[in-house]
């Protein structure tokens, strides 16, 4: 009888490159600090409110999924506190209490847990829930709504519903330097560009993120919003106002890159974040939607699995 020899092999990752779930979650909320504070500096205690109640909840929830299904306790890794902190960025700072709780119950409970918990999620949490929350609730994103009554030392305008219902015109006096210093209403975190430019690049620099899937997105963008604003330039606005204002820089940098909804390779890396970027300005200028940037990640996210089957070839030869 011939001696067979059987190999035993475990599911990928073979080889622990030595981070950790902690490490990864800390250094990208230190990342978005930035960026959360100049919205709490905006926006004052209703602002610090909503991040407050919305990383307490993720966590809580987070917390109760794991005593109710008997698993071992894993708010200290940092991730329920990331997802809500991402949730409470995308919110307007006068989201009620009740959308904030159930924001998050949507993004742990739903977009997280059932799906097997952390690194088995299929979409990005935190853009599921605000998907969600945006076809169930519409209003509570109408951010020219939402914060009507503040009292802003600027010229406090949401340049992309400008863009969407009265064209380019409507922008001419906007500076673009302003929307990079936060001088623009939006997302409670999604408003000071610097911010969240530099909290991507030291993601990039400790290597928590990828610069292929974040600079593709970026450039899907500018370029398809050049490619309209070319062709009709009186509707259009231009790749400038694209790339500075709504979700797209929180997006790139934050929601796009998550680990588990993202390729690993670097071909499908760079044709996941080109697609999102292109699918953001279409939703943007001929959907109806205002920002189309949660809907074209939780696309690129459902396409995912398929560009990952894109490897490279093989080395050595078939005998």
């Amino acid at each position: 009888m011939v001696d067979q020899k059987k190999l035993i092999v475990s599911h990928a990752p073979f080889w622990h490159n030595g981070s950790r779930i902690t490490n990864r979650s800390y250094h990208t909320i230190l990342a978005a600090l930035p960026a959360v504070l100049a919205g709490i500096y905006y926006y004052g205690i209703p602002g610090f409110g909503v991040v407050s109640l919305s990383v307490a909840t993720a966590m809580l929830w987070e917390l109760a999924i794991n005593r109710v299904t008997k698993r071992p306790v894993t708010i200290g890794d940092g991730n329920a506190a990331l997802i809500g902190l991402l949730l409470a960025m995308l919110f307007p700072a006068t989201m009620p209490w009740w959308a904030v709780v159930t924001g998050t119950f949507i993004a742990v409970v739903i977009g997280k847990q059932i799906f097997g918990g952390i690194g088995s999620n299929a979409f990005n949490p935190a853009a599921l829930a605000v998907a969600i929350m945006m076809i169930s609730w519409k209003d509570l994103f109408n951010f020219d709504g939402m914060l009507l009554n503040y009292d802003f030392d600027f010229a406090a305008v949401y340049p992309l519903a400008l863009a969407k219902h009265f064209g380019s015109a409507s922008l001419e006096s906007l500076r673009l330097e302003d929307l990079l210093w936060g001088k623009q209403i939006g997302g409670l975190g999604a408003t000071f560009g610097l911010g969240l430019i530099a909290g991507g690049i030291y993601l990039m620099l400790k290597g928590i993120i990828r610069w292929e899937i974040s600079l593709t997105f970026l450039v899907g963008v500018y370029l398809t919003a050049l490619i309209f604003s070319q062709t009709d330039p009186v509707r259009f606005v231009g790749p400038g106002v694209h790339m500075l204002s709504g979700y797209t820089l929180l997006g790139a940098f934050f929601l796009a890159t998550d680990d588990s909804s993202s390729p690993v390779n670097t071909v499908p890396m760079l044709i996941y974040g080109i697609t999102g970027g292109i699918m953001t300005v279409l939703i943007r200028n001929i959907g109806a939607y205002i920002d189309g940037v949660i809907l074209a990640i939780l696309v690129i996210n459902l396409v995912n699995p398929l560009l990952d089957k894109i490897r490279p070839q093989a080395l050595g030869k078939v005998v």
